[in-house]
């Protein structure tokens, strides 16, 4: 139609049917242009519509662009156009209308493309074979309950940036040495090598003190050097320097998720069916990858015949209290290590005590819910026959809640108070409690006297689990003569034994 400029839409319709082979006439139809504009445009002579260098409105932030909105663009140049906007309307009341909120922020992005600051250049790495392992803290997005408890914990994950082999390990508390050295030590006796690069994020961002940064910097160039591998680290805040690790983080949540959905539950039964479960789906990811494994095994480094220390060693009293306070935990011990000083070597998930070269105990590992807090993990068993001996200490304990080993004997312990009077209650409740340490029946007996109301007295309990000793048989004495003497004397008597014999 005269006067009207063909568009590029227009065009390329045109020419896709004169490539196709259809004529000047038909290709030309379909485009919806005459016969003569068809001609034009195959020798590039149609008409180009002229670029406008004038504005058809008035721009409404004329007035504030270049006065008061660049300046800011240059002294913070990541500020909004919804921030300017609200800076706008704060210093011009009802000048700036939210109808011109698009219009700003299309102004800013254009801005931004045209004088804006330089951005970072993201530059694609092609890591050759064994050069490279990458580790690397994470969380699961589903939450993971362990016997109907939620379980909060991190995936340690190793990665090689060539073959992408994987291998993951729980971590229960946060990023640390131990938890890094542990998984980073498991995963490459499980790989059968050693890369000549480690690469991790700051850890040090993970302790609240230049003393523990140090001591973490030391520790892992100790085990990097142990391991033959050249420690290096990403920029602080920049993840995409350790892409090939964030990278699989998404890829390993996405399947726990999916193969939660498909198993049809969250809840594990144990940590170690927990573990058998993420071992499973790193072994699916990892059959992907076997070709090029099988050719990155060739340039590792071997393993050393040992592995190294992957423990924080600390030297601690057991208190009269039979407690040893460890990084904000209250941990109960056996009370005949009462005034020892014991070392511990600290593990991510569990406390190894020693006197001497001698282990005594391993203790699981607790964490406080907040870095300022403070947890305890008290076992009843450890003091149960001293508690025994003077049951009226358990009734204004400090640690008389933590000593009560389950709800089920929260609810007693209220019963108890309830029925009898302060002194009995302390003693009925420390007698059950020694009673299911020393027949094991923790949980059935708790189960057992919950059914039953009114509680049952103590002697009855007692007559049930206090063994009596058996009647002694009665041996008849028999008094020795005087010759039996002499005879014993002179050494005769074996003579005479033999002779019973």
């Amino acid at each position: 139609m005269p006067g009207k400029y063909i568009t590029q839409q227009q065009e390329s319709i045109y020419m896709k049917n004169r490539q196709r082979g259809f004529s000047q006439e038909t290709s030309s139809a379909k485009a919806g242009i005459s016969i003569r504009s068809g001609r034009r445009i195959e020798k590039n002579q149609r008409g180009r519509k002229k670029r406008r260098h004038w504005r058809t409105r008035q721009d409404p932030f004329g007035a504030v662009w270049e006065t008061e909105i660049i300046p800011l663009f240059a002294r913070e140049p990541e500020l909004t156009g919804t921030t300017l906007w609200e800076y706008l309307d704060d210093h011009y009341p009802g000048q700036y209308s939210e109808k011109l909120l698009r219009t700003l922020q299309r102004r800013v992005k254009h801005w931004r493309a045209v004088k804006g600051p330089e951005k970072a250049v993201i530059f694609c790495q092609s890591v050759p074979a064994g050069q490279q392992g990458l580790s690397d803290f994470t969380r699961p997005r589903t939450t993971i309950t362990i016997a109907g408890k939620p379980f909060d914990h991190l995936l340690y994950q190793f990665r090689l940036a060539y073959s992408h082999w994987r291998d993951v390990h729980v971590i229960q508390g946060g990023e640390s040495y131990s938890a890094l050295a542990d998984g980073l030590q498991n995963a490459l006796h499980k790989l059968g090598g050693v890369p000549a690069e480690h690469r991790t994020d700051s850890l040090s961002a993970a302790y609240i003190n230049t003393t523990q940064k140090r001591e973490l910097t030391q520790a892992y160039e100790a085990l990097c050097q142990h391991y033959d591998m050249k420690p290096t680290v990403n920029n602080l805040g920049v993840s995409h320097e350790n892409g090939a690790i964030e990278n699989a983080h998404g890829s390993l949540k996405h399947r726990i998720e999916q193969a939660i959905k498909v198993r049809g539950s969250a809840d594990f039964q144990n940590l170690e069916v927990y573990r058998r479960f993420l071992d499973q789906i790193v072994d699916k990811l990892n059959k992907r990858c076997q070709g090029r494994l099988a050719e990155e095994q060739l340039h590792l480094k071997p393993l050393p015949h040992y592995r190294f220390m992957d423990f924080s060693e600390l030297t601690v009293k057991v208190t009269t209290s039979s407690t040893i306070s460890v990084k904000r935990g209250l941990y109960s011990v056996p009370s005949r290590l009462i005034g020892e000083n014991i070392r511990v070597h600290l593990y991510h998930d569990r406390l190894e005590c020693f006197v001497s070269q001698t282990p005594v105990i391993t203790l699981s590992r607790v964490y406080p819910k907040t870095p300022e807090g403070r947890v305890r993990r008290i076992d009843y068993r450890h003091v149960i026959h001293a508690l025994a001996a003077k049951p009226q200490a358990f009734r204004f304990s400090q640690l008389r809640d933590d000593l009560l080993p389950t709800p089920q004997y929260h609810q007693l312990w209220q019963r108890a108070e309830q029925q009898f009077d302060p002194q009995q209650a302390c003693k009925w409740m420390v007698s059950v409690l020694r009673f299911a340490y020393d027949h094991d029946c923790e949980s059935p007996l708790a189960a057992e006297l919950l059914q039953q109301n009114p509680l049952p007295e103590l002697k009855a309990l007692q007559k049930r689990f206090i063994r009596r000793h058996a009647t002694q048989p009665d041996i008849p004495a028999k008094q020795h003569t005087i010759d039996a003497y002499d005879q014993l004397l002179s050494g005769s008597w074996i003579t005479q034994e033999m002779a019973y014999v």
